[in-house]
């Protein structure tokens, strides 16, 4: 007899199905996996045997082999613990093949026999529902998480003993009562590495297994989630525009940024406001909407086992002393760097020159079609990496070119090579390059109450901009930024006098085919923060006003 429980794993930013087959003969006691298992899949073998035995069942005294079909597809992580133990179970006829038909597995194994989270579980949940099966059971603190996919019946549990006591019908999976519920909730700041936030809910009715517990609903959408389950992790001491004092242009041109999802570069001296005009952009934006939460929590999933991401949008600051496979993706798994995790927000690169410049070169094509494709010799994946970019840079290496105030120290062959390092190419993806320069005093203020009227009117701002984008293309996650050549045509509305003046501000300043049509989706963003269905003279004259020479 051969038994077979079915399970997936995450692969790249997907899945893949999984199939734990068991068979065992007569001979010596043995256990062993098969199936370009990793060590972290092959040490299965002893938390499984202490797992089956801890929870009062009993492992077969026979030469026990697992497969994990298909062969060649590499396996990693503590994923198929579960399926391996109910495998053996089925083998050794502790349980019958029936109860398992259309049902799914994941989850890792503790030596008691209590099931821990694993990473990816909405890759794992999504391939589960597309093969066409009705019910997938994950570990308790993955179930806030597998509930913002819907279409498939999704059932939690804490421990092996309990979903084999449901499966032979004995004691149901039940949610718990909301009188019964205590909430205990481990909030991570938006920022940080695993950028999550992790909930966990006591059901005292369970003594015996002392586990945590999520409220369930098999049809839960985003928006629906009970308290229990999500928290929205949003800021409410970040840097606002009200903080900084000056700079008009330098917000204007990150208000159009934000309004349109425009790629900008802030250059100037040490001290002008740079960091924190990016600082307060992770203000600025609107909360997430219910499908970039799937996708965010989803990314941020494959390097974290529990939490959803709510709330404010992803603010990723990589330092410039990340490795490319850090920032860009890599590793021998395919790993996602840090461009994914910052999909649907902001990336902040600080101090652009000094990142290893094969680094900045590996963002074009993100900057560009919006994901990013990482090719390995044993791994393929594709990510979505549609990010804001907000990129600075000193005007020098000592940062004090062409101010008045501070003489600059560098040669002449020192600042050419220092802006090398930034290329032609990634200049030319950037929509918007301002530059910054020192206010004329610095005044010392003290607010008895804090004062975010400049803010707000932004923030308002940008969230009308964005409802008109929204209407206006009727496609989820797309911007002014996003219109190809052909779009324009159907959806940018240009006066004769506009257009006869972007025609000679072209040819006047050598502007390539690229820069061209971003100045036009630019003047589109600008002509809807003004309202305006058409393109007029003062946009335009806006847009190019606004890609200043760095």
């Amino acid at each position: 007899m051969i038994a077979k429980v079915y399970s997936a794993i995450p692969e790249g930013y997907n899945g893949r199905l999984v199939t734990v087959e068991a068979d065992s003969s007569k001979s010596l006691p043995a256990f062993n996996i098969v199936g370009m298992a990793s060590k972290t899949v092959s040490e299965a073998r002893e938390r499984v045997r202490l797992a089956i035995t801890n929870s009062g069942f009993i492992f077969p005294p026979k030469k026990v082999t697992v497969n994990l079909a298909p062969a060649e597809l590499a396996k990693d992580g503590s994923h198929l613990d579960l399926p391996i133990a109910l495998a053996v179970l089925l083998l050794s006829k502790q349980l019958n093949t029936e109860l398992l038909t259309g049902k799914a597995f994941v989850g890792e194994l503790s030596l008691d026999g209590r099931v821990r989270p694993v990473r990816g579980i909405i890759n794992i949940v999504e391939q589960i529902r597309a093969k066409g099966f009705d019910e997938v059971y994950v570990p308790l603190e993955n179930y806030a998480q597998a509930s913002l996919v819907t279409g498939i019946k999704i059932l939690e549990m804490t421990s092996l003993i309990e979903l084999v006591l449901h499966l032979c019908g004995v004691e149901e999976l039940k949610p718990p009562s909301k009188e019964l519920v205590q909430n205990v909730v481990k909030n991570t700041e938006i920022g940080d590495a695993d950028r999550h936030v992790a909930t966990k809910n006591i059901h005292p009715g369970r003594r015996s297994l002392g586990q945590a517990h999520v409220v369930k609903n098999t049809t839960m959408s985003t928006n629906s989630l009970p308290q229990q389950s999500v928290v929205k992790n949003t800021r409410t001491d970040g840097v606002l525009l009200d903080d900084i004092h000056g700079q008009e242009l330098a917000k204007r041109a990150l208000i159009i940024a934000l309004a349109g999802h425009h790629h900008i570069l802030l250059s100037g001296p040490p001290g002008t406001g740079k960091t924190m005009l990016a600082e307060a952009a992770a203000n600025l934006l609107p909360e997430l909407t219910s499908e970039e939460q799937l996708e965010v929590t989803k990314i941020h999933n494959l390097n974290s086992s529990i939490g959803i991401i709510l709330g404010q949008r992803p603010f990723r600051s990589p330092h410039h002393t990340a490795s490319h496979a850090a920032l860009i993706g890599g590793g021998p798994g395919a790993s996602p760097g840090e461009i994914s995790p910052a999909h649907h927000g902001v990336l902040f690169l600080d101090e652009l020159p000094e990142f290893n410049r094969q680094t900045i070169e590996a963002l074009r094509q993100p900057l560009e079609s919006r994901i990013i494709n990482i090719d390995r010799a044993n791994h393929h994946a594709t990510y979505p990496a549609n990010f804001l970019l907000i990129a600075t840079m000193n005007p020098c290496p000592c940062g004090h070119l062409d101010d008045p105030d501070h003489p600059c120290t560098c040669s002449a062959r020192q600042i050419e090579n220092y802006r090398q390092k930034i290329s032609g190419p990634i200049l030319d993806r950037i929509d918007l390059t301002i530059s910054v320069k020192r206010p004329p005093g610095i005044t010392t203020f003290a607010h008895e109450s804090r004062i975010n009227k400049e803010h707000q009117a932004a923030s308002d701002l940008i969230r009308k901009a964005l409802l008109v984008q929204r209407s206006r293309y009727q496609k989820p996650f797309y911007y002014n930024s996003s219109l190809s050549g052909a779009e324009m045509k159907e959806f940018t509305k240009i006066t004769p006098k506009a257009k006869n003046l972007l025609d000679k501000a072209t040819e006047m300043l050598k502007l390539s085919f690229r820069s061209h049509l971003k100045t036009i989706r630019v003047a589109r963003t600008i002509a809807d923060l003004a309202g305006s269905n058409e393109i007029k003279p003062e946009h335009v004259s806006e847009a190019l006003a606004l890609r200043q020479k760095i």
